[in-house]
């Protein structure tokens, strides 16, 4: 593990803190698929989880333990309160890593002191000395954080911070918890941290912000110049209200404007070499993956990995660029895994063609995936003379998709007009493989389409988002939905990709049910066990 204070260390947390924003509930499955991924972008540390939180995060922490923390691969960290049920559930998950790290956390601003922890200043400087020393006994590598450190008394502040380091804290995080400072501002807290914590050489200062006033990758960019060697992001920035810091944004501004940074690095202002170890030619991949397992859009207009980010619209733009790419781009598209390549792959294409094209694109697919995915290529290929690498990045996302195989659709059949009633038939098969068919009229025909699959499946829910995008260009392109029901304030995604958009849209809403299903069977089996 490379934790030189000559490069920064990237601290994902899309699998926890990413994973609490409404609707981007993650299975197992899914969270395993993504912390392999971050594993190939290189990150150097992925928190997979709250372990105590509940039996499942408990077992997704631990598998990811298993599976993506090897001798080679990254830190594997869970959160834990300062509590020692959490620290210990936290060390029980982690265990099989290669390098485990427990990150246990307490506030200490007086407004969470007063309204949520009911405590005093003392108390909680001697619960947070406590519970690291007990961290300590299960790892070495123990984080702490101070919640709200944005709000907090620095003099105070200071004083948690020398007495965790004595501890055994090896690294502490400076959380901006509520979003609320400014690049100025946490820039100076960070400096004061360094002046005024006597034992602060003997930690990595690391830290985590919220987007609420869209000043997060400012405010890490800002506390990186005055000493902050980690920085915690989620991909796309994804997280609770608005968001954290965005890796990629974060990654790729260190990347073209490394001249400047490297002087507060120690290093030579002119010196090429990387300040992460991050591959940015995985960044695209990474963000369309979680993307698509989250339910969570990326807008058009998002730095780095949006569908704009590399387009030109303005005339005076085009031929800029046209003459040389460096007038009115600063990076090259390819740098972060993107390629306008089109390749020689359709209907007569073999096997062992597909599977060269995605080991050449970065897909590592087991032979079960891989099987899966060549029979979703040949019917794409059958409705499309040229097939991209675009079409082909939204097939293995849509086929390596991990939600419950519960409910599955057979038949999708609309009519609809100027002068005609939309209606919809649909066949699905039950878990128990008996297949019910169903038909409805609606005010469209996904509408009818959605109504059908209810009356099939009969489980009360609400949508709430419904959303179509274009992979590619063209008439015969492939279409991506993305919807999100709700049922009881819990919030569930669906997500699929076809030629035809009525039955993508019917698949991402099966997807999305099937989610739902799974939740209320969990739940039954829970309380039958309390019962």
């Amino acid at each position: 593990m490379n934790t030189k204070l000559d490069k920064i260390i990237i601290f994902d947390t899309t699998l926890r803190d990413g994973e609490q924003c409404p609707g981007a509930t993650l299975n197992i499955d899914e969270k395993l698929a993504i912390a392999k991924q971050l594993a190939r972008l290189g990150v150097d540390v992925i928190e997979a989880g709250f372990a105590f939180a509940s039996p499942g995060d408990f077992e997704a922490v631990n598998k990811i333990a298993k599976v993506v923390g090897t001798e080679d691969g990254p830190i594997i960290c869970s959160l834990a309160r300062t509590r020692q049920d959490d620290i210990k559930a936290a060390a029980e998950a982690i265990k099989p890593a290669a390098f485990g790290r427990i990150h246990t956390f307490i506030a200490t601003s007086d407004i969470h002191l007063k309204y949520k922890l009911k405590k005093t200043r003392s108390e909680v400087l001697a619960i947070a000395e406590e519970m690291v020393a007990y961290a300590k006994t299960f790892v070495d590598d123990v984080e702490f954080s101070p919640e709200d450190a944005g709000r907090s008394d620095p003099e105070f502040l200071y004083e948690v911070l020398e007495r965790v380091i004595k501890a055994g804290a090896t690294t502490v995080n400076i959380p901006d918890t509520v979003g609320y400072t400014t690049p100025s501002e946490f820039g100076s807290l960070i400096k004061g941290i360094k002046d005024n914590v006597p034992n602060i050489d003997q930690a990595i200062i690391s830290v985590h912000g919220h987007n609420d006033l869209g000043l997060a990758v400012a405010n890490f960019l800002e506390a990186v110049k005055n000493g902050a060697r980690q920085l915690e992001c989620t991909i796309n920035g994804i997280g609770e209200r608005a968001g954290n810091a965005a890796l990629e944004e974060l990654v790729m501004a260190l990347h073209v404007r490394r001249q400047y940074f490297n002087p507060f690095l120690g290093r030579p202002a002119d010196s090429e070499d990387s300040l992460t170890n991050i591959d940015t030619r995985q960044i695209y991949k990474t963000s369309r993956l979680v993307s698509n397992l989250t339910g969570m859009l990326v807008q058009p207009n998002k730095a780095i990995v949006g569908a704009n980010a590399f387009a030109h619209e303005s005339g005076i733009h085009q031929d800029g660029v046209l003459k040389n790419k460096l007038t009115y781009e600063i990076m090259d598209a390819q740098l972060i895994g993107l390629t306008e390549n089109q390749i020689v792959l359709g209907k007569h294409s073999g096997r062992n063609a597909f599977g060269t094209r995605l080991s050449e694109l970065g897909y590592e697919l087991s032979e079960t995936e891989l099987n899966k995915a060549f029979v979703k290529f040949k019917e794409v290929a059958d409705k499309k003379k040229e097939i991209s690498d675009w079409d082909l990045e939204a097939i293995i996302n849509d086929e390596i998709q991990q939600a419950p195989d519960l409910f599955r659709l057979e038949l999708v059949q609309v009519s609809s007009g100027d002068r005609a009633r939309p209606t919809a038939t649909v066949t699905l098969r039950t878990p128990e493989g008996e297949e019910l068919t169903d038909a409805a009229i609606g005010t469209g025909p996904v509408d009818a389409v959605y109504k059908a699959i209810n009356r099939v499946v009969n489980v009360p829910n609400q949508l709430i988002e419904f959303s179509v995008q274009s992979v590619t260009a063209g008439i015969d392109a492939i279409g991506e939905v993305t919807i999100r029901l709700k049922h009881k304030n819990k919030i569930f995604s669906g997500h699929a990709a076809n030629t035809d958009i009525i039955v993508a849209s019917a698949q991402a809403y099966v997807n999305a049910l099937n989610r739902l299903y799974a939740a209320l069977q969990k739940e039954q089996e829970q309380q039958q066990l309390t019962s």
